[in-house]
Formats: C-alpha cells, sequence, structure tokens
C-alpha cells in the first residue's frame, strides 16, 4: 500500500508494481483484490483502492466527498506539489501547451498534476491543437493570477534570468 499511496494521483501501472514488489501479474492481482476488499470493509478507513485500466491508485471513498470538499473550501488544502508547481509554470510560459508537451519537457507523464490544477482552477482548456488527435491545448486562468498575485502574465520573471542563474 506504501507504493500506492507515495505514487498519489497518478496511480501506478500494474506491470510496474508486479516488478517493485517482484510478483507474477496473476498473484499481484490476488493481492490487489484482497486489499481492495480489505480497504472497503473497514469502515474506520477513508480510502479505497481502484483500478483504471492497468493502473491502480488509493482513491477517497465517495461517502467522504462532502467532509474534502470543506475542507478544501477552508484553503487548508491549497498547498501545490512540486510536480504541479512544475507544470503550472511549464504552461504559463508555454501556453497554450498541449499534456504531451509538458509530458516532453518533464521528461515523466503528467496527468495527474494537470488533473489537479484544472481541479483548482489555475489552468483550463483553451482548444484543441491542429495535430493528430485534436490533444487539448491548456492555459492559465484568472485564478492563477489571484493564487500568484499578479495582473498579467508579463508580471512573470523573464525566463531568460532562470536561464542565466542555471549557467552560473
Amino acid at each position: 500500500m506504501a507504493l500506492l499511496f507515495v505514487a498519489g494521483d497518478q496511480g501506478i501501472k500494474e506491470k510496474d508494481l508486479a516488478d517493485l514488489l517482484e510478483m507474477d501479474r496473476a498473484a499481484l492481482r490476488q493481492s490487489v483484490e484482497q486489499l481492495k476488499i480489505k480497504l472497503m470493509s473497514d469502515e474506520e478507513s477513508g480510502i479505497m483502492l481502484s483500478q483504471y485500466n492497468s493502473t491502480y491508485k488509493l482513491i477517497t471513498k465517495s461517502e467522504y466527498s462532502e467532509l474534502l470538499t470543506k475542507y478544501f473550501k477552508t484553503g487548508l488544502g491549497t498547498k501545490l506539489s512540486q510536480a504541479a508547481l512544475e507544470v503550472l509554470s511549464i504552461v504559463a510560459y508555454r501556453q497554450p501547451i498541449t499534456r504531451i508537451e509538458v509530458d516532453e519537457i518533464r521528461g515523466v507523464q503528467s496527468s495527474g498534476s494537470i488533473n489537479t490544477l484544472l481541479a483548482r482552477k489555475l489552468i483550463k482548456e483553451n482548444g484543441k491543437k491542429d495535430v493528430i488527435g485534436h490533444p487539448n491545448l491548456y492555459v492559465v486562468t484568472d485564478e492563477f493570477f489571484d493564487y500568484f498575485g499578479i495582473k498579467n502574465i508579463e508580471e512573470l520573471p523573464k525566463i531568460e534570468k532562470f536561464e542565466n542563474y542555471k549557467e552560473e
């Protein structure tokens, strides 16, 4: 369960989980099913194990949605992860940009962070790119400007400033 916890929003693919645990996939599926049952039957646990295609992730039980909504409205849950901040900065400086382009810049998959930023309304979909597959284009929102206390994109530090810092 620790691996699923640290995998966070992105979850972990069945193959990767099997490799890390040094288990064959059939044994893994059996263990995962037992964990699903254990978490669902534990009335004191607010989490459950979910599977999306071949990816497993821990999610909150729906009966806690009202409480969690209240928590996030209080502002207590407003910290963004390092990954989400990386994605947000890429979108801000390179907008409009697709998730695939963000992934290429970061070198890792970014859909979990993009979903977090969409949920927090810091980025939004702004059309489709005119290429095969027509992926969504993402841009920052007014909430982004409020969150960082700036009026427009020109108030962001110049990217050249960071490139020069990196060279030093």
